[in-house]
């Protein structure tokens, strides 16, 4: 099992401060003080008033004539003098009139406004609203006039995708209330998904809201001129010093003709700031209608420095405490290549990573070879590995594959002896992702899928070919104000009995990130109270969070439930339970997760600490 980040330090004895800073200073940010923001509403109702206006209406109409009326804006405008002589009949009469106009604009056409002057002083008047049934849509027509509807007879596939931008999602459906913003809002939001679509030059040519007063109905039609299909021609790349050229029009992975959807153009965006060469990048069209068919691509860009190194310091329950250093090259050589490399140092675990990648080729491929070494020493065993691996990686925005060639050794030490085990083996990852954020998911799923073969020779052991399974899925959806999310983790190690794998293709269970509750690595098999490797895993978890304070959205409480072991075989696998609660918070120093976990099969509670930060020299 690894973890699912990088972990970064913060002292473990300061996280209380750290918790009670947050708390005092969102706590500071919400009062009120002298000469706020109520400060100005004291000043502009200092002069006494000229008029006294009472709504009977309900509350978010009498907000809304309250904001525009005339007669609710007279204090504010007469600064506490004395109306003109015949001022606040004219308003009087004028403010039914006003209303109707205000209530019409939320679906109200069949309101009854009542006004009265009750005097006093200064004079009261009341304003009764009787808004009478809302509106509500009974029929929607959208056409489409231009190259978008012959398009659409040749069965063009843009066509019919534009067509669907246009109409799917039409947010002002039949039954919905009908308000004059929400029409605005709806004209307005289809528009911008038809360009997207690549129709750059659509535009309404005419919309209309037919309301039946009598029955409160209205219908809604529109006809959308949609102009010419726009098209991709060449890019015009600008900021390039070190780089190729061809490494931008590889991340692009269109090519001229293509329709200029808002959707390519952001894919193609996102692919180059996340290929780490590049500080900034901004892809934009500069549409010609004399030239819809060929419009350029404008790709200004910001390099990265050649070379760079990032050092950290961390601490995990997992790990304990740990120092990284990572340096990276982003043209080896004077050539299309990136080089990395990273060195961890923790309490139990040593490890080197390097690898040396081409930039993206065609098809968004990438080309690698890479290898590591690692020590990582447990309570009952240490472990010593090295790998190499040659392979090929391809990444876009939902869809990572990478298939390698790996030779591995392992060096096993524990009361049980000493074990030594070597294997060449090929293998294929991949990683399906259907979320709402990369980032930050709330709803969606993401697959990860490994399988490999290879022939393994162990010490003391046998030889002879071995397969490997691999397979997780996450979950992610809102429920109930409920960010829930879940886990769900099945494995397997194929091959004899004598054939032992090395250790980095076994599997073991416990911890952050498997099970919590449990000391890391320690839920797998038992040989003489020594821990080994198992060949099968199952793990499997569910929790929810929500924000504890609405005004730090960042801040999270967290419940969950974890299950899992690794065994020999699925016969002997016997899940241990682990629950408890915690804390996430994305503060400005890093990631702090923060859980406190009950073990059920060894009956104690664990604390669960992921907190740090990470500094350039």
């Amino acid at each position: 099992m690894q973890e699912a980040q990088t972990l970064k330090f913060f002292p473990p004895w300061a996280l209380a401060t750290w918790w009670v800073a947050v708390v005092v200073l969102t706590g500071c940010a919400g009062m009120p003080t002298a000469g706020g923001s109520d400060a100005p509403g004291r000043a502009a109702t200092s002069a006494p008033p000229v008029l006294r206006v009472v709504f009977d209406a309900p509350r978010p109409l009498a907000e809304l004539l309250e904001r525009h009326l005339q007669l609710a804006r007279v204090n504010l405008l007469a600064g506490g003098e004395p109306l003109p002589e015949g001022e606040l009949d004219r308003l009087i009469a004028a403010t039914p009139a006003e209303a109707q106009a205000l209530l019409d604009t939320e679906g109200y056409f069949n309101a009854r406004t009542e006004v009265q002057a009750e005097g006093g002083t200064p004079p009261l008047v009341r304003v009764s609203v009787d808004p009478g049934p809302r509106t509500t849509v009974r029929g929607v027509r959208i056409d489409v006039d231009g190259p978008l509807a012959a398009d659409t007879a040749r069965g063009e596939p843009s066509a019919r995708a534009a067509q669907q931008a246009l109409r799917g999602d039409w947010p002002l459906p039949v039954g919905a209330p009908f308000r004059g913003e929400a029409w605005a809002d709806a004209k307005s939001a289809a528009l911008a998904r038809l360009r997207a679509q690549g129709y750059v030059a659509a535009d309404w040519r005419d919309t209309e809201a037919r309301i039946d007063a009598a029955t409160q109905q209205a219908d809604l039609s529109a006809t959308v001129a949609s102009g010419p299909l726009y098209r991709t021609g060449g890019l015009r790349i600008e900021g390039l010093r070190h780089h190729d050229p061809q490494t931008v029009r590889n991340l692009a992975a269109f090519g001229p003709g293509v329709p200029a959807t808002e959707e390519r153009l952001l894919d193609f965006q996102e692919r180059l700031q996340k290929s780490d060469l590049f500080t900034r990048a901004t892809v934009t069209l500069a549409p010609d209608p004399a030239d819809p068919g060929a419009t350029p691509v404008l790709v200004r860009l910001g390099e990265q420095k050649l070379q760079d190194a990032t050092a950290g310091l961390g601490y995990s329950a997992n790990m304990g405490l740990r120092g990284t250093l990572e340096h990276t090259h982003r043209r080896l050589l004077g050539r299309a290549l990136l080089a990395r490399n990273r060195l961890d140092l923790a309490q139990r675990e040593q490890r080197w990573e390097g690898e040396i990648s081409t930039h993206t080729l065609p098809g968004l491929r990438r080309n690698l070879v890479g290898g590591s070494l690692s020590r990582l020493r447990s309570e009952t065993d240490t472990v010593t590995e090295a790998e190499l691996r040659l392979g090929r990686a391809q990444d876009t925005r939902r869809i990572s594959r990478l298939a390698y060639v790996e030779a591995v050794h392992s060096d096993k030490s524990s009361a049980l002896g000493r074990e030594r085990s070597v294997a060449l083996a090929g293998h294929w990852h991949g990683i399906f992702r259907r979320v709402d954020d990369l980032q930050l998911p709330t709803r969606g799923r993401v697959w990860t899928a490994q399988a490999g073969a290879g022939y393994a020779r162990s010490d003391p052991g046998g030889a002879g070919p071995f397969g490997r399974l691999y397979a997780r899925l996450n979950a992610y959806r809102p429920v109930a104000g409920w960010l829930g999310q879940g886990r769900i983790e099945l494995a397997q190690v194929f091959s004899r009995d004598e054939v032992v794998v090395p250790e980095t293709l076994r599997f073991r269970a416990g911890g952050e990130g498997s099970v919590r509750g449990y000391e890391y690595r320690s839920l797998t098999p038992q040989v003489n109270g020594v821990d080994v490797s198992g060949r099968v895993l199952f793990t499997a978890s569910a929790e929810a969070s929500r924000p504890v304070l609405a005004r730090l959205p960042a801040l999270h409480l967290a419940f969950f439930v974890d299950v899992g072991q690794a065994a020999m075989r699925w016969s002997e696998l016997k899940p241990a339970v682990g629950l408890g609660a915690g804390l996430r918070y994305r503060s400005p120093i890093g990631p702090v997760k923060l859980d406190l976990a009950w073990g059920q099969e060894v009956q104690r509670w664990r604390l669960h600490l992921t907190v740090g930060t990470e500094f350039q020299p």
